[in-house]
């Protein structure tokens, strides 16, 4: 298997884990045409949206990207696009999966535990002004930002009420 394909793969696996452990459900848009990979929904009767919704692109990557706060992605400039504009029923947010870059270091695994290494870093995009770029914009994500079932939680439930990430 081609190993960006097995990046793409591995990342879905991180998202599902950590959407399923915060409780969500997870949709995947037939063609990703505007620069959604996934969508998120939570269940919800209380807060002024009821069954919130998020969508996301998700990207991969064992490229040393990282500094000490945070991570400096390459994103394309459709992606970019795509992501910044501030009127979309839905909100958007970018993922980044790093990874090891020795795939044999992707998981560990015991009896007792399955570790997937490393981690996602999220950040919204909304609002982002226009670039002169021509093909990438770099995006800074801050290592305070990982995705994790409880910054997920945040987000849904900010989202239920009403407050855009």
């Amino acid at each position: 298997m081609d190993i960006n394909l097995q990046k793409e793969l591995f990342s879905n696996t991180y998202l599902q884990a950590v959407t399923t452990v915060a409780g969500y459900s997870l949709y995947k848009p037939s063609i990703d045409d505007d620069s959604i990979d996934w969508g998120i929904a939570a269940k919800s009767a209380t807060g002024r949206v009821r069954s919130p919704r998020l969508e996301l692109q998700l990207k991969c990557t064992s490229r040393d990207i990282q500094t000490d706060n945070s991570i400096q992605y390459p994103l394309k400039l459709k992606n970019y696009n795509d992501l910044r504009m501030d009127n979309f029923a839905i909100p958007r947010i970018l993922v980044i999966v790093v990874i090891p870059e020795k795939i044999e270091d992707w998981l560990t695994q015991s009896e007792e535990e399955l570790c997937i290494r490393y981690c996602g870093y999220c950040v919204s995009l909304r609002g982002m002004p226009e670039t002169q770029n021509k093909t990438a914009v770099t995006i800074t994500l801050f290592k305070s930002h990982q995705f994790t079932v409880s910054a997920l939680q945040s987000i849904m439930h900010n989202i239920s009420q009403g407050v855009q990430p």
